[in-house]
């Protein structure tokens, strides 16, 4: 990993109390002792404790009072109060940005700590799926609305059972740790139960009931779930989730619907009937792309829907990851700023002969 360098804003900053300091002694010296513009030194301590640690505040410190003592001998302030005043000024504030530059190092480190926490989470609940499995290439894409954030609501996995290669993507309702903790709680269960499970019913089933176990009132988990075996084909089984995106050998862009709509998980002790397999072609040559809404309803300036139907092109890419991430790249630029939502995508392309039942391949 390579170091990184400061921001040249940065880098203006730091020299900022030397330049001030410097301005103020020259002023003095042309204005003479009249204007009273030796107080103004204690800006160069003043900036230094909102830029510099506590050492070079207090370094800035020394030499603003050196140069305040050296200014009102000249001036001859100390014939009088006003030097003294310029004195104890410079060494007041000073002393503030002492304090100022300890809580913010503290504050930074308490922030870089968070952030080392929050990325192991992110490796233990959203694991780097494998780049092979069987004859699929895999790639994953995670964009948070939030800049520190590193993982939210939107859940993605692909593991490789005895029933074939399965995979979900799902999106949490809301946002925060509750979001993070829900989320943990379906990949837990699906990561089990996906090697258990005969079929994707039972498979849907079995994530239904570990989040009636813990979810409360009216949250919900929209999702989901893809099994590609032997035989060229994808059956999905769709909880309220935006309909996977298939883009055929000759480009042709395709949303397979479910034949009917179904509840979210975690709604289904609200009655109705449970979503119905369905089955879709999958071959050679072909891509399969899972996404979040955080894709499809991401807005540009205008207010127009990102066009996903029409950016099939850009998976043409003969490498997964660099195919996805040009497909990312091109979200962004469409929102041309932060995205409102999380956006979660993974892609699955079926690059070559091989049988359902496969060994990850790292």
């Amino acid at each position: 990993m390579t170091e990184e360098k400061p921001a040249p804003g940065f880098a203006v900053l730091s020299w900022m109390p030397v330049a001030v300091m410097a301005v103020v002694a020259g002023a003095d010296v042309v204005a003479g002792p009249s204007v009273g513009l030796l107080p103004l030194v204690s800006l160069g301590p003043a900036f230094s404790g909102l830029v510099g640690g506590w050492r070079r505040t207090a370094l800035i410190g020394a030499v603003a009072l050196l140069l305040c003592v050296a200014l009102g001998l000249y001036d001859g302030l100390f014939e009088e109060r006003r030097g003294f005043t310029a004195m104890a000024s410079v060494a007041g504030v000073t002393g503030v940005g002492i304090a100022a530059a300890v809580t913010r190092s503290r504050s930074e480190a308490e922030l870089a700590s968070v952030r080392s926490i929050a990325e192991v989470a992110q490796r233990v609940l959203l694991r780097p799926v494998p780049r092979t499995a069987g004859p699929l290439q895999a790639a994953v894409s995670y964009t948070s609305a939030v800049a520190e954030a590193r993982i939210g609501g939107d859940l993605y996995e692909m593991v490789a059972s005895p029933h074939g290669i399965r995979a979900i993507v799902g999106d949490v309702q809301g946002k925060g740790l509750a979001a993070v903790e829900t989320a943990a709680v379906v990949l837990g269960a699906f990561r089990e139960a996906a090697h258990e499970e005969p079929d994707l019913v039972g498979l849907g089933e079995r994530l239904e009931r570990s989040l009636g176990r813990e979810l409360e009132g009216e949250k919900f988990v929209t999702a989901v779930l893809a099994e590609i075996g032997s035989d060229h084909a994808v059956v999905f089984l769709n909880y309220g989730h935006p309909a996977p995106m298939v883009v055929r050998r000759d480009g042709v862009v395709d949303f397979p619907q479910p034949l009917a709509y179904s509840l979210p998980l975690g709604l289904g002790a609200h009655g109705g009937d449970g979503p119905k397999p369905y089955r879709v072609d999958f071959a050679p040559g072909e891509q399969l792309l899972l996404y979040t809404d955080g894709v499809t309803e991401a807005r540009d300036a205008d207010g127009g829907f990102y066009p996903l139907g029409d950016r099939g092109d850009l998976l043409g890419e003969p490498d997964a990851a660099r195919a996805l991430e040009a497909l990312r790249e091109d979200l962004v630029r469409h929102v041309a700023g932060p995205l409102h939502d999380d956006a979660a995508m993974l892609l699955l392309r079926y690059h070559g002969h091989g049988e359902g039942k496969s060994v990850l391949i790292g």
